[in-house]
This record gives structure tokens, sequence and C-alpha cells, in this order.
């Protein structure tokens, strides 16, 4: 009868245990119930990134909701996009353009007037500030003072009676010009100009032709005012910056 061998005097197998196995084996944890269950400590092999704080999460999602809307705006209207400067001449240099030149507001001649009021002032202010009025106005640009000087360009546009305590206007004009290459050509002032004081400064907001992308201010002085009839005539500086 065959004896059974005693396990210690079992034979080593000549093969190791595949080293797949192995590494399984010893990545294989306890159960976490065990007492002896430790948990092993593995080292990891990067620098973990920390998370992203409140205020990154907050850029994040206010760039995504710009971009989205962008998307979706520009997808609706279908009628914004981008364009290059150099494609509107903007790559041109600037220039600094002065014009000089006299207004002239006539509003005592009858149908020869050249400014004319549209908006009757409020009867409370008829003998005061006309506030409330409004005049629409061809008015001549000449070189000189003279009304018979040179023609250069014509003021259109209207001025309102503004304010209650003082003669203010609120002066909406462009200046279209006749002259040279500036023919064809205006220069666009909105502002304020407050009639008691002699020389006031009006902003220039823009322009078309040569004025395109317009910006700068025009310098008004009284010349002459006749307080009976309201005829006067204002000379105007311009200071204008332009691409030419």
């Amino acid at each position: 009868m065959q004896k059974t061998p005693h396990p210690k005097s079992t034979p080593t197998s000549p093969h190791p245990l595949p080293l797949t196995h192995l590494f399984i084996s010893l990545l294989t944890p306890l159960s976490s119930s065990d007492p002896t269950f430790v948990s092993p400590k593995i080292k990891k092999p990067f620098t973990q990134t920390p998370p992203p704080t409140m205020s990154t999460k907050l850029l994040l999602t206010l760039i995504l909701i710009s971009y989205t809307l962008s998307n979706v705006i520009g997808e609706e209207t279908g009628f914004v996009g981008t364009l290059h400067p150099k494609s509107l001449g903007l790559h041109k240099k600037q220039t600094l353009s002065h014009f000089k030149f006299y207004w002239h507001d006539i509003v005592s001649s009858g149908a020869n007037s050249t400014s004319a009021t549209i908006i009757p002032p409020l009867p409370k202010y008829n003998t005061t500030t006309s506030f409330g009025m409004v005049n629409v106005m061809d008015n001549p640009l000449t070189l000189g003072p003279e009304l018979g000087s040179k023609l250069v360009g014509r003021a259109e546009g209207f001025y309102a009676l503004t304010s209650q305590s003082q003669i203010n206007l609120l002066m909406v004009m462009n200046f279209a010009l006749f002259e040279g290459k500036y023919n064809g050509s205006t220069i666009t002032i909105v502002g304020r100009n407050a009639v008691s004081e002699n020389e006031k400064d009006i902003p220039v907001v823009g322009g078309s032709g040569v004025f395109k992308f317009a910006k700068g201010y025009a310098h008004a002085k009284t010349y002459f005012f006749d307080p009976k009839t309201g005829d006067a005539t204002t000379e105007y500086n311009i200071y204008v910056l332009h691409y030419e």
C-alpha cells in the first residue's frame, strides 16, 4: 500500500506562479471587516490638480453663457457680423482738420427766413426763456461774417429751448459742406448751447463722406445777436479728427 506523503514532504513546484497571478493576488484586498486589514498605501505617480475654486467655476460658467448667447443671437438675427477695420478704410492715417465759417440764423425775414419755429414755447415762458420752443433751420455757412460772403455750406437741423430758468438750446445740426474734396460730406454736432455764454463747445459726434467715424468738437462764439429780431451770427471753429 502506497503511503500518502506528509505535507511537509510535498515537493516544491519547479515552476513559480505566474507574475500576473502574483500581482493580482497582491492587489486583492482583504475584507475591511477583517481586524488584520490594513489599507495599502499606494504611491501616486503624479501630483493631483486641486479642484477648481468657486470663482474659477463662476468665470468659466459666464464665459460659456456669453459664448452660447452670442451664437444664439447671431443665429436668430442673421445680420450681425464682424469686419476687419481695413475694409472700411480705418487703416488710413487720421487727420485733425480745422474748419472756420460763420453761421447765420435768420428768423425775422418772413418767407426769406432760414430758421422757422415749428413748436411755440409754453405760454408760461413766452416772455422769459421760451422753454419748449423748437426751430428747424437751413442756415447758410459763409467764409466771412457778412451774409453776402462766399457760401461754403449749410447747417441743417433743429434746436430746442430746453431750460426753464435760462436760454439754453439743444443743438442738432449737420454741417453740409460744398467745397473741394469735402463737397457732399457732413459733420454732425449734438450738444448744449448756452446762449448767455459768449463762447461754448459742442461735441462732434460723427459725419458722412470724408468724415465717417469723425470725432471732435465745435467751438461756437457769438459774433452778432439782435435781441429784438432774434437774428444771430455765430463764428464756428470746428476741430475734427477723421480718416483721410
